[in-house]
């Protein structure tokens, strides 16, 4: 079984900065893809951010490019979202989740298997 546990959401401001951590428990870290979902109130979860299993390959909702960085630390078993210009529209539950394949990157919900419980990230404006 895989937890996995976010942490380092909270209340800021338009144009902050937040870097949230999702640390995965077991072995088997290392080998699989993983991803970050949002879902704001009355929404549907949206794909935000993926990363590969080594950390070489990342791909972004457009809607982020250029504002958020997904990074990986293997060693600890962490994967990271650096949220920069944080704008009201981002307001959302971060949620980390495993791809369910090892090695590769998924963009869409059904290709995750392993989820944490989420994060609350809010911008006011």
């Amino acid at each position: 079984q895989v937890q996995l546990v976010e942490s380092g959401g909270g209340l800021v401001q338009a144009g902050d900065s937040l870097r949230l951590s999702c640390t995965a428990s077991g072995r088997t870290f290392s080998s699989y893809g993983m991803g970050w979902f949002r879902q704001a109130p009355g929404k549907e979860r949206e794909f935000v951010a993926a990363i590969n299993w080594s950390g070489s390959s990342t791909y972004y909702a457009d809607s982020v490019k250029g504002r958020f960085t997904i990074s990986r630390d293997n060693a600890k078993n962490t994967v990271y979202l650096q949220m920069n210009s944080l704008k009201s529209e981002d307001t959302a539950i971060y949620s980390c989740a495993r791809r369910s394949r090892p090695y590769v990157l998924g963009y869409t919900s059904p290709e995750y298997d392993y989820w944490g419980q989420g994060t609350q990230v809010t911008v006011s404006s």
